[in-house]
């Protein structure tokens, strides 16, 4: 994958297995956001495939990539702050093969998140940035998604909140939503995945399980301070 003729990632290879949460981590810059944009379909590689369930997807532009039931839940939010929080939510079920499974994916969107149902009518621009959080997740899940792809979730949380959103995360896989998560709070994005990939300078150098890349010594050293000094 490259902007121009600037190559960002090198022959990664990977996979999400169906029913897990797998985080991507590694340093600012490495490529992963980049990874997410190339599975949605917003960037294109120059060569490779993306398989989903067997299909190649790499042709497919990504209104096509969402029919397949994945969804991108950026960084930053990207919430319409002048709509209402239904109204953010609604525009996850926005395409045509969603919309008659609006109301009860909207239902369900409230049993995980039920402070969205509170501030239903509120506008999105007037929420703390956990309940942003939470609103951007809950668009997400309105597509009835098979993989959910979060980017950064926890990024600018105050720490209570990141507990909560992490809480979250762990929750929505046990709805049948496979999850696969960029995250720089890599303690807490280890602890809750059961697999996991270390990305640097556009290259995979480490994976595992959660728990053993918890106990690496690189990944303590080199991002959980552990030793260090």
């Amino acid at each position: 994958m490259s902007y121009g003729a600037v190559q960002v990632l090198w022959g990664i290879s990977f996979s999400v297995n169906r029913g897990q949460i797998v985080c991507m981590i590694g340093p600012n810059g490495a490529g992963k956001t980049t990874t997410l944009n190339t599975i949605i379909g917003v960037l294109h590689p120059k060569r490779g495939r993306i398989l989903f369930n067997g299909e190649e997807l790499a042709a497919q532009p990504p209104h096509e990539r969402v029919k397949h039931r994945i969804a991108l839940v950026p960084e930053g939010r990207q919430l319409w702050p002048t709509m209402s929080v239904e109204d953010n939510l609604l525009m996850g079920a926005f395409p045509a093969e969603f919309r008659a499974r609006a109301t009860p994916n909207l239902e369900g969107v409230y049993g995980i998140f039920p402070r969205l149902k509170e501030r239903r009518h509120q506008l999105a621009g007037t929420l703390s940035g956990g309940e942003q959080q939470m609103c951007a997740i809950g668009r997400g899940l309105m597509a009835d998604p098979q993989l959910l792809m979060l980017d950064e979730p926890s990024l600018g949380l105050a720490p209570k909140m990141v507990d909560e959103i992490f809480r979250f995360i762990a929750e929505i896989v046990k709805h049948g939503v496979t999850i696969l998560l960029v995250a720089q709070n890599i303690d807490y994005a280890l602890q809750v995945s059961q697999y996991g990939y270390v990305m640097e300078t556009g290259r995979l150098v480490l994976e595992g399980t959660g728990e053993a890349l918890l106990n690496d010594h690189h990944i303590q050293e080199a991002y959980l301070g552990v030793g260090a000094g």
